[in-house]
């Protein structure tokens, strides 16, 4: 992945958007630090659909929750009191 400082994406930016769709994500910095990442968008589309959903979107779903195992209260090993 190539490294480009910010004022370098934006002054060459169809070279750094050709760098991007041939070669693959080319990485932003800012003063040194890594700022962003530029991918091509079918790298993105995959990316995006294999998230997982975040707690918002899983609460607001239809889908049905019985699936989870809830383990039984009193079930779970504890260990011993340590002796005085």
């Amino acid at each position: 992945m190539k490294t480009w400082p910010v004022q370098d994406a934006k002054a060459r930016f169809s070279e750094f958007l050709d760098a991007c769709m041939t070669q693959g994500p080319q990485l932003v910095t800012r003063r040194g630090t890594e700022a962003a990442v530029l991918v091509p968008i079918a790298q993105w589309k995959r990316l995006s659909s294999a998230a997982k959903p975040t707690l918002k979107e899983l609460l607001l779903t239809n889908a049905v929750r019985l699936d989870l195992e809830i383990p039984v209260r009193g079930a779970a090993l504890r260990r011993p009191a340590p002796s005085l």
